[in-house]
């Protein structure tokens, strides 16, 4: 009688560094699921939707059901001119004050009237460059069209 001893293999697994591969394979496979819902549903009639109108309304609904709220659109780019800002001209709650500030700005009015003046001071709530000796920190919170 002869007798052959066979070692158990073990288990080997592929090194997947931080499951990238299987990431893949997960959207892959999820991409697939997507595509597979949508075939059916355009080909039994009814209204029309694009594949990608399909997918966002997908992501909308999933979202709607896990109870997360969407975010607000936040745009993108240069913030809105100063004379979009209103709130500088309420007088209800006025605590507008000129202060020191630490470095020199150029003054907001100043600048639209093309000149460039060096100013220390600032309103505190508004944090704007204002020139305190001319008239600009009372025309910039009283007039609308600076």
């Amino acid at each position: 009688m002869l007798i052959i001893q066979i070692g158990c293999p073990t288990a080997t697994r592929p090194a997947v560094e931080h499951g990238s591969g299987q990431k893949k394979l997960f959207f892959h496979l999820l991409d697939l699921a997507i595509v597979n819902s949508y075939i059916p549903l355009s080909s039994c009639g009814g209204k029309k939707i694009s594949h990608r109108d399909f997918r966002l309304t997908l992501i909308r609904e999933m979202l709607a059901r896990s109870g997360h709220e969407p975010r607000p659109f936040m745009s993108v780019g240069r913030p809105a001119a100063a004379s979009n800002n209103t709130g500088r001209l309420d007088t209800r709650h006025n605590k507008h004050w000129p202060g020191r500030s630490n470095t020199k700005g150029r003054c907001r009015v100043c600048s639209l009237g093309c000149v460039k003046r060096r100013v220390i001071f600032s309103c505190v709530k508004c944090d704007v460059a204002l020139c305190v000796d001319r008239k600009c920190f009372e025309d910039y919170h009283t007039n609308m069209n600076l």
